[in-house]
């Protein structure tokens, strides 16, 4: 098998989990996210935190440990929901388990709408809270 009908099969794998058995969990698993992004954003204007920047992890020193521990915090559980959901889809569907392509999907359905609505909501909700 070549690189390429590796990376392939891996993409057809990773669409075809857009139909099949738990399919609710690509709306669910993202909204739950961003809720709970929403959640830590307003609270992060509340409490006149920074907004949370991913690149703030690298960049400022006193976030380091903080900013990570407390993302896992906000969004750990979803994550972990949706490896567990998405390793059952692959036994059932593919009788295998694929566990690059579970950390893929999970990264996607739970992390990136995280990172993406947490920074902006602060920002927001600050501007609000101003006027």
């Amino acid at each position: 098998m070549t690189t390429h009908d590796f990376f392939a099969r891996v993409w057809e794998m990773l669409i075809g989990r857009l139909d099949g058995p738990f399919n609710f969990r690509l709306l669910i698993q993202p909204t739950v996210a961003a809720i709970l992004a929403i959640r830590a954003g307003l609270r992060d204007a509340r409490d006149k935190r920074p907004p949370f920047l991913f690149w703030a992890i690298f960049t400022n020193s006193g976030a380091r440990h903080d900013l990570p521990r407390q993302g896992w915090k906000d969004v750990g559980k979803v994550f972990m929901a949706a490896i567990v959901l998405d390793v059952t889809y692959e036994v059932i569907v593919y009788r295998w388990v694929y566990p690059g392509q579970a950390l893929i999907v999970a990264a996607v359905l739970a992390f990136i709408p995280y990172l993406l609505i947490r920074g902006p909501v602060t920002r927001i909700a600050r501007r609000l809270i101003r006027q």
